[in-house]
């Protein structure tokens, strides 16, 4: 008789594999089954193969005799007391699949197969605790699964791996043929190598192929330390030396734990056939018809798995679990009495996830009446609760309504449950709304950012209307169609309730469809990362700002106003001087007429229309050639740009409640992933220029307090001497030289004021995949001589060229680009038969990674930078504003220097655990009593 045979089922990867792997699905009950479903199917498909005759290969390949599925309990174990970064750059459990995994161990008990857990040990030391014991025993072992960590486990004849996403069983030979050392030294591999995945340190500058020749030379972590002087590779040496703790700590997180009392015996976990009740009770519960047919065609097994048809790549959709019907706004609800908003209430706890979204009387999310809030929790499950209809002459009385405290106190609790997610597409603009309310909303979704992370860069507007359109192919009901345009339009809660419904309960449907959507598309396109890490923070960290706002100096910025006027009539009579004639300088038409008709000036071009251009590149054009008029013009121009944009209209956009501006940011205004401005637009304010300066001087402190201005150092170029990979930068940085006097040495051989400040141009403009004529016009050569200096440039620094070309081949290749935390941006123009759009395009594309990198960072240290400011005692430090790479605060005068200290620290490992930069992160702190002094 031969010995029993134990097959160990790594659960926990058989979990997220399912939720990946197929599109969100919903049971009869309205619950999230999407894991639970694929789980069931994957684990069918193991029960029955397992039960076919054994495939050849590795010498224990065979039927179980004995089976169970082992779970991870609990997120802290031994490991986390031993170092408290171990698998700190793993993102939480998506919401929606937190809830699915009580149901997946009742998948796993419905086949009557043990379900094995532990607090304290994660799967793989259960995993290990049972190899061990049944070896003991005589027993033969196979892991299924292809976890790295578990190879350490496999013992030739006794214990082997089934990897069944590749449908191989792994043995001796496949580890050693995967690390070069046998499984008894694949820990001290992984030790040096570290795994980013759970966040094990490693040695920096060793991989897979270093890790396994040093174990292969010296046998152990502790061999290689021990011999560390003869390791004639400087750099490696080095790290080695320094790293020498971190490498022995890596060995001992990397090691399983084999000796813990297993929680059952190994008797219990005999194989005594599936039953057909407890399962087909589980898949009529959840309403999976498919499955129940394939078991109805097995009903009368008597052991081994119910037979089935094949499941290997089980078809599965939305529709076959529960068809997705079509929009009908007849459906949705108007809830105005207690007894129907608690039925939604309930819902929605039972459901585990609500779309919502907020109708208001204007759009400033800071001031604005709250008139009314929809809801959805299924498709064509959505409400409307109306709660400040009636306003102006569009109604005889006031339609029956919820008092607004009352909703809002019965919401309250739902929208603050940790266990319960909460979707909306701009949910920054609702959940600033709510924060006014006294309603922090989390956790949560938002489409809109889903849909940027996905598809930023030209291929689709990321408006509710136009997803819905895109997506759904659904024609929303348009704003203006219930509100008007121009001088009669009117504010919601002048909206008909029955009107109001239709419009405002659709817009929470269509966000939860086009969540369904998002969600299972974010793994497959590997945009989980960027959405997890970066920008999902940013809604209530930069909603947090928006409320917060900047104080403003009203009486500076009438100063500078009225100043700014006298200048411009100034500049105006100049002009007029110049030109011999009054006209409007302001018109475009007219000024080309003087300019190129009048005047007689040379080198003007004409536009599709037949008029003289006069954008700024031709004014400057006209300046280099000594022309004064046109640089009066643009004075003129920047001046009353100013003027209009900030000195006027910030003095009217001063909150009279709060006495302070709450600027408005776009988390999809840019492509590359910065934030964008409006009301105003910050970015535009100059930054190295007088007059810009004296604007930011109108932004102060409240009194007790001083801004604080945290700037990034040249953090493109950093990134440029990462991600090009130029010893000569990082070398300059590491050392903290200027890089701009380095450049400067390098392409010119001296250093003075004029070959710094064209270094400075080079090394930003190249960078920007600038042409030879962009080059010459900047640098005022010719274009021969510019496109020397971009050959010298390269020849200096071929990973600078390296780079341009891999990144315009992969983007052309792949119609995008990425950043080191994955964000796509997407160029369709890339293979443009246009001249000027396909070379816009690219040079777009050779900068997206570099910009699109310092976006991500600065968002990173805006995410973490609350919470390690109140791990510190440091709750009263605001965070204001975030320019370009430059965060400002507000901070207590007696607070400056522990929160200088914090938010340098933030600020330069922002993109730590996630990967560590070849280059030091270099931040620029300033204060001062208002934001000019302080930067």
């Amino acid at each position: 008789m031969s010995s029993p045979h134990l097959y160990l089922v790594d659960g926990s990867s058989y979990i997220f594999r399912a939720f990946h792997r197929l599109p969100p699905l919903t049971n009869k009950h309205g619950l999230n089954v999407g894991a639970v479903y694929g789980y069931t199917t994957m684990l069918w498909k193991l029960a029955e193969s397992l039960n076919k005759p054994a495939p050849g290969g590795v010498e224990g390949a065979g039927a179980p005799t004995h089976l169970a599925v082992i779970l991870d309990a609990s997120e802290s174990t031994h490991r986390n007391q031993m170092y408290d970064q171990y698998k700190a750059n793993r993102p939480p459990a998506p919401p929606e699949l937190v809830p699915q995994f009580p149901l997946i161990r009742d998948a796993t008990r419905a086949f009557s197969i043990p379900c094995i857990e532990e607090d304290g040990l994660e799967a793989d030391d259960i995993i290990a605790c049972y190899a061990k014991e049944a070896v003991r025993a005589g027993w033969k072992v196979t892991i299924v699964s292809s976890d790295k960590d578990l190879m350490q486990l496999v013992e030739d004849g006794k214990v082997d791996m089934l990897d069944t996403m590749n449908d191989r069983r792994i043995g001796v030979a496949e580890v050693i043929e995967k690390f070069g050392v046998g499984p008894e030294k694949v820990g001290e591999v992984l030790a040096l190598m570290g795994d980013s995945v759970d966040n094990v340190p490693g040695v920096p500058g060793v991989g897979p192929k270093t890790a396994t020749q040093l174990i292969q030379q010296y046998g152990d972590v502790e061999g290689v330390l021990a011999h560390v002087e003869e390791i004639t590779k400087p750099k490696l040496k080095a790290n080695l030396i320094e790293h020498a703790e971190m490498a022995r700590l890596s060995r001992r997180l990397v090691e399983l734990v084999c000796d813990a009392p297993i929680p059952e015996p190994l008797e219990a976990l005999a194989m005594k056939g599936i039953p057909p009740e407890p399962l087909r009770e589980f898949l009529e519960h959840h309403g999976f018809k498919s499955l129940l047919n394939r078991l109805a065609g097995g009903a009368g097994a008597a052991a081994g798995a119910p037979a089935a048809t094949n499941v290997a790549t089980p078809a599965v959709t939305q529709r076959e679990v529960r068809p997705e019907p079509k929009i009908d706004r007849s459906l949705y609800e108007t809830v105005a009495d207690e007894a129907a908003l608690d039925q939604w209430i309930a819902a929605i706890r039972e459901k585990g996830l609500v779309a919502i979204d907020t109708e208001t009387d204007g759009r400033d999310c800071v001031t604005a009446k709250l008139v009314g809030i929809s809801l959805a929790t299924d498709c064509n499950k959505a409400c409307y609760i109306p709660l400040e209809h009636g306003g102006g002459d569009m109604f005889d009385e006031r339609p029956p309504q919820l008092p607004v405290a009352l909703v809002l106190e019965r919401l309250k609790p739902l929208l603050e449950e940790e266990a319960i997610l909460k979707i909306g597409h701009n949910l920054k603009f609702d959940w600033v709304v709510f924060r006014q309310r006294g309603i922090d909303l989390a956790p949560y979704d938002d489409t809109l950012v889903m849909s940027f992370n996905l598809d930023a860069g030209g291929l689709n507007s990321h408006a509710l209307d136009d997803l819905a359109k895109k997506h759904l192919d659904h024609e929303c009901i348009p704003y203006k169609s219930l509100c008007g345009t121009g001088q009669k339009q009117i504010t919601f809660d002048r909206v008909p309730v029955d009107k109001a419904t239709e419009y405002a309960a659709e817009d929470a449907d269509v966000a939860l469809r086009l969540w369904l959507r998002f969600r299972a598309r974010l793994p497959f396109e590997k945009v989980t990362r960027v959405y997890e890490m970066v920008d999902r923070p940013m809604v209530s960290v930069i909603g947090a700002m928006e409320q917060g706002g900047v104080k403003v100096d009203s009486d500076a910025l009438k100063s500078l106003s009225a100043e700014f006027t006298t200048q411009i009539a100034a500049l105006e009579d100049q002009v007029y001087e110049a030109a011999g004639t009054r006209f409007t300088i302001g018109s475009p038409q007219q000024l080309g007429d003087i300019l190129f008709n009048r005047m007689g000036l040379s080198g003007g071009r004409k536009g599709k229309s037949g008029t003289w251009s006069t954008d700024v590149t031709e004014l400057e054009r006209l300046g280099r050639e000594g022309v004064p008029i046109a640089r009066l013009i643009l004075d003129w121009r920047q001046l009353s740009k100013l003027k209009s944009t900030y000195t006027d209209a910030l003095q009217e956009q001063i909150n009279a409640t709060t006495g302070r501006v709450h600027t408005s940011y776009s988390l999809s205004g840019a492509q590359t992933g910065r934030l964008a401005s409006t009301d105003p637009n910050l970015m535009n304010i100059p930054i190295r220029t007088e007059i810009g300066r004296r604007i930011r001087d109108a932004f102060i402190a409240e009194p007790g307090h001083v801004m604080m201005s945290a700037d990034y150092s040249q953090i493109e170029l950093r990134l440029a001497a990462h991600i090009c990979d130029v010893p000569q930068l990082r070398a300059a940085f590491e050392r903290g030289e200027d890089i701009h006097n380095m450049t400067a040495q390098e392409l010119f051989g001296e250093v003075n004021r004029d070959t710094r400040a064209s270094a400075k141009t080079i090394n930003f403009a190249i960078l920007y995949g600038i042409s030879r004529w962009g080059l010459a016009g900047r640098l005022e050569v010719t274009a021969d001589e510019a496109q020397a200096i971009i050959d010298r440039y390269f020849e200096r620094f071929p990973g600078i060229r390296a780079y341009i070309g891999d990144t315009l081949t992969h983007a052309k290749e792949t119609g995008f680009t990425t950043t080191l935390f994955g964000r796509k941006t997407h160029f369709p123009r890339l293979n443009s038969s246009v001249q000027h759009e396909r070379q816009g395009a690219e040079r777009a594309a050779i900068n997206a990674p570099i910009q699109g990198t310092a976006a991500d960072i600065i968002k990173r240290a805006m995410a973490r930078m609350g919470p390690a400011l109140n791990a510190e005692g440091l709750g009263e430090v605001r965070m204001l504003l975030q320019v370009h790479d430059e965060l400002v605060f507000e901070v207590p005068e007696d607070k400056v220097e522990p929160a200088r200290a914090v938010v340098r620290r933030v600020m330069e490992s922002a993109t730590e655990p996630a990967f560590k930069l070849s280059v030091p992160l270099g931040v620029e702190i300033g204060t001062g009593p208002n934001w000019g002094e302080a930067h």
